[in-house]
């Protein structure tokens, strides 16, 4: 299916059709020559319909295929996810009330606002020991239920990554009035010494496991080590820790970044949440918040969907196996041909991803059945899932990549269809056109970017870096746009530099572009109205196929063949003139004459035939003058197809230089005159 075999199949069932005709001994007596000659026009489209019918068939297999693949990933996700996340994001993110805007998570702006968040709507946040009326819960296991639903396992974990003093030059002038350097965070200038009071784990450095993925910030790429303790289950407890370490400067001016780590989970819809809240602190001072919620469903196989699903996924493998045996037939036949079909790169990647995906499903299965229970077996240490959850995304990712590439796949089935056709034709024809404008485009619009971004960088957000630069252009071109800040950051150079890049780039160099696909498509076209169709269309299929299910069915009567009447008509009169010969045979009269007549003209042009198209198979002596060979009958095909095909080109070319040269001749008297 991912490799079409259908004109392999279809040439070797007409190849079978023929050579069951031409290696009958009578196949080419003079009136069973007419009557296949009559026979040919129809069963020349045989491939074609042969090719329409394997395509179809191909079809319903793939569509087989993605149902199964959409039933998988959208089994993965619900609206519970986003419902879950929003609930976490508007209690740890926002402030608590309008009132107090300094409150909430994305306020932070320097380390006095990191504790206060701490110690006030983080604690508020993570432990729930009252009703909505105040009166006090009754906890189990001194667990807490954020929301009274999720709950909160093991304890929240706070960490720190610190550079070292000295890692950074000083210019000699400042030497006398600068002591410390602490540089932006780098791998090798993190600071691994112990500090303060040198005596809990909160002041050593805890190395992280090799499997935990790093965290890539705003201001850097994090190590996962740190300085790390775990909030006590009590929040009374939790405030006193907090307080403690604000009081002995548990943040210095080395520290880089702080996270905040936890996780809950929510039985009422089997979802864990794993919050990751992030603090950094840059080199130029202040504070920088981003945070990262994942509502992600580690345990698979609880209801009965669930293992609806899990068919699912069993089923998805088969079809990888079976499409991956394909493939591998298909690049034995065909060998360096198959990659240069565009179609069969795409298969090689869809197969790709879906091997990946796999491997990343199988892994993150038996990591969590591994994990699970080495994780909740403490409840008063930190349950790192957050390692668990990045694979369950990336599966996720995998996946999603993997269905975009399998939707588009289906152009491939549709690609018989004369739009889709000629859509094909335009980009392949245009491909040239496109790529050289391309690189002047590109040109013009990397420069306009550097000069954005050396001009507005400092004080225009979307410029701020050249990555910026480039996306903030493109929203330009779709009229995204902020024209005051650009001219409050650059009163001359902000006009000067959008207009003449509108100019440019929207007015002239975007409509090149819509001009070259116009014109190509028109010249694509008008070839297509001028070359005659003769295939066989899928909706011709369609009704030969229902008309032979309803006659199947005796809802309708079949319709008398015209051809097949005049060749049964035929074969009547055939036979009663052999009889005839044959009792006539011993009188040796005229009509002998004329038979051996006919056939020796008939075996002058089979001869004429030989010698214009040499066969490459070998005949037998006594049968080599009576009939045409299998290899002799497809090369006359060929000859004929590619000649019409050459025709229809010329005929194209001709009305082209025919319209060219009228408009030369309007031009010319419109000049005359």
């Amino acid at each position: 299916m991912l490799g079409r075999e259908c004109g392999i199949s279809a040439e070797q069932q007409c190849q079978a059709w023929h050579r069951s005709i031409l290696s009958s001994p009578n196949a080419w007596e003079p009136r069973q020559r007419l009557s296949l000659q009559r026979a040919v026009k129809p069963r020349v489209s045989c491939s074609r319909e042969l090719e329409l019918k394997t395509t179809l068939r191909e079809l319903v297999i793939y569509i087989v295929f993605l149902t199964d693949l959409c039933l998988l990933t959208f089994g993965m996700v619900s609206t519970d996810m986003y419902h879950l996340n929003k609930a976490m994001s508007r209690l740890f993110l926002e402030p608590s009330s309008s009132e107090d805007d300094r409150s909430g998570f994305r306020s932070v702006g320097s380390r006095a606002d990191f504790w206060r968040f701490a110690e006030g709507p983080l604690l508020d946040g993570l432990y729930w020991d009252k009703w909505y009326n105040n009166t006090t819960l009754t906890l189990q296991n001194n667990n807490s239920h954020i929301y009274y639903e999720n709950l909160l396992l093991g304890g929240a974990q706070i960490r720190q990554l610190k550079v070292r003093n000295n890692t950074c030059s000083i210019y000699p002038y400042f030497r006398t009035f600068l002591e410390d350097c602490y540089s932006e965070y780098r791998y090798r200038a993190e600071d691994r010494s112990d500090f303060g009071l040198r005596n809990e784990s909160e002041w050593k450095y805890t190395s992280a496991s090799s499997l935990s993925p790093w965290y890539w910030g705003s201001m850097g790429l994090y190590s996962s080590g740190g300085y790390m303790f775990t909030l006590p289950k009590s929040k009374q407890e939790s405030v006193e820790k907090l307080v403690f370490l604000r009081q002995n400067s548990w943040l210095t001016r080395g520290t880089r970044v702080v996270f905040i780590d936890f996780s809950t989970y929510n039985a009422n819809i089997n979802l864990f949440c794993i919050i990751k809240l992030v603090v950094e602190f840059p080199a130029t001072g202040g504070a920088l918040t981003s945070s990262h919620i994942y509502s992600v469903k580690l345990l698979r196989y609880v209801t009965y969907y669930d293992y609806f699903l899990a068919s699912c996924e069993i089923a998805f493998c088969l079809f990888i196996i079976t499409f991956i045996i394909q493939e591998a037939i298909k690049i034995i036949k065909l060998k360096k041909e198959y990659f240069r079909s565009a179609w069969n790169w795409l298969d090689l990647l869809l197969l790709v991803v879906s091997i990946l995906a796999i491997a990343f499903n199988i892994y993150r299965t038996v990591e969590v059945s591994l994990l699970m229970k080495e994780l909740l077996s403490d409840a008063h240490v930190y349950p790192d899932f957050y390692f668990l959850a990045f694979w369950q995304v990336l599966y996720n990712n995998m996946i999603a990549v993997n269905i975009f590439f399998a939707w588009i796949k289906i152009f491939k089935y549709v690609s018989f269809n004369k739009t889709m056709t000629q859509l094909c034709s335009t980009l392949s024809r245009c491909a040239k056109d496109i790529t050289g404008f391309a690189i002047m485009f590109f040109i013009i619009f990397f420069a306009y970017a550097q000069l954005g971004y050396l001009v507005f960088g400092s004080q225009v957000e979307e410029f701020s870096t050249f990555q910026n630069c480039i996306f903030t252009q493109f929203r330009i071109v779709l009229g995204d746009f902020n024209f005051e800040t650009i001219e409050a950051a650059n009163r001359i150079l902000g006009p000067i530099y959008f207009i003449t890049f509108v100019f440019f780039v929207f007015f002239i160099l975007l409509n090149m572009f819509l001009a070259i696909i116009n014109d190509t498509y028109s010249e694509v076209k008008a070839d297509f109205e001028v070359i005659p169709s003769q295939e066989l269309q899928i909706r011709d299929l369609f009704r030969q196929s229902c008309k032979k299910a309803l006659i199947k069915l005796k809802l309708k009567k079949p319709e008398v063949d015209t051809n097949a009447a005049d060749e049964s008509l035929e074969s009547k009169e055939f036979s009663a003139t052999k009889r005839k010969d044959i009792s006539k045979l011993s009188n040796g009269d005229s009509a002998d004459e004329k038979s051996h007549l006919k056939l020796s003209k008939l075996q002058k042009g089979t001869e004429k035939l030989r010698q214009k198209y040499p066969s490459t198979e070998d005949t037998d002596s006594g049968t080599a003058q009576s009939y045409v060979s299998t290899a002799e009958f497809q090369q006359l095909f060929r000859y004929t197809a590619e000649l019409a095909k050459e025709l229809n080109n010329t005929n194209a070319k001709l009305r082209r230089i025919m319209k060219s040269m009228q408009q030369l001749k309007d031009a010319s008297g419109t000049t005359a005159q």
